[in-house]
């Protein structure tokens, strides 16, 4: 009897070691693809966006809350009949609002215009907000590749978000914050005064959000 159940241990040891193994195997997979195309539209997006921005911006089209959801990156709906904004810039089929560019983690990332399950598995994708109105939030996966390392950005650390008009919005960390999946209001909290730019992800347990609060960087000081 203690042999049967000996060998049965051994079994489902193997077998959870196994899922561990496939698990780790997709998950590094997802990864490579992502940072594969996301190389490939910020080649592109680039050579679409001007050297130097109009001398007068157009009113912005964008919605600040447009796309809000109840809850935190947890179903990830896709909008429906989602269309191309004006200023958007269109790449390999998707629609892209610009491109993100973290000096100290050496990533440059374009941004695709709306969030969904499957542009998230592509790319970062602005959540709510824009550049324009200072409350711009931008989800991603935490791939290696994509946001798996916003978590090691310090304070002052400079996050840039390139429009596809080609304005640049420089922006320094101010904190950092642990959010719980569901907790929509403390997402969009303290808009007004505390924060200019949200980068956020999942944790590698999926529950909780690690958030990025940055603020625009006077321009004296550029």
């Amino acid at each position: 009897m203690k042999n049967n159940t000996g060998r049965l241990l051994i079994f489902l040891g193997v077998l959870l070691l196994l899922a561990a193994a496939a698990l780790c195997k997709y998950n590094t997979d997802q990864n490579k693809k992502a940072e594969h195309y996301t190389d490939s539209v910020i080649e592109r997006l680039k050579k679409e966006i001007p050297d130097e921005p109009p001398t007068e911006a157009p009113t912005s089209l964008w919605d600040s809350d447009d796309d809000v959801t109840d809850d935190l990156f947890a179903e990830y709906t896709p909008e429906e009949d989602a269309e191309p904004r004006a200023e958007d810039k269109t790449v390999l089929g998707d629609a892209y609002c610009g491109y993100i560019t973290l000096p100290s983690l050496r990533l440059e990332l374009p941004v695709m215009s709306s969030w969904s399950y499957p542009n998230l598995r592509l790319s970062p994708c602005r959540y709510s907000g824009s550049a324009e109105t200072n409350d711009m939030i931008i989800a991603a996966h935490n791939y290696g590749s994509h946001f798996g390392h916003i978590g090691e950005l310090a304070t002052g650390d400079e996050i840039i978000f390139t429009d596809t008009l080609g304005r640049k919005y420089i922006y320094t960390v101010s904190y950092m914050e642990l959010i719980e999946g569901r907790n929509v209001e403390q997402m969009f909290s303290g808009r007004s005064d505390e924060w200019d730019l949200t980068l956020f992800t999942c944790t590698l347990s999926g529950q909780s959000r690690v958030t990025v609060r940055a603020c625009l960087k006077p321009e004296s000081e550029e």
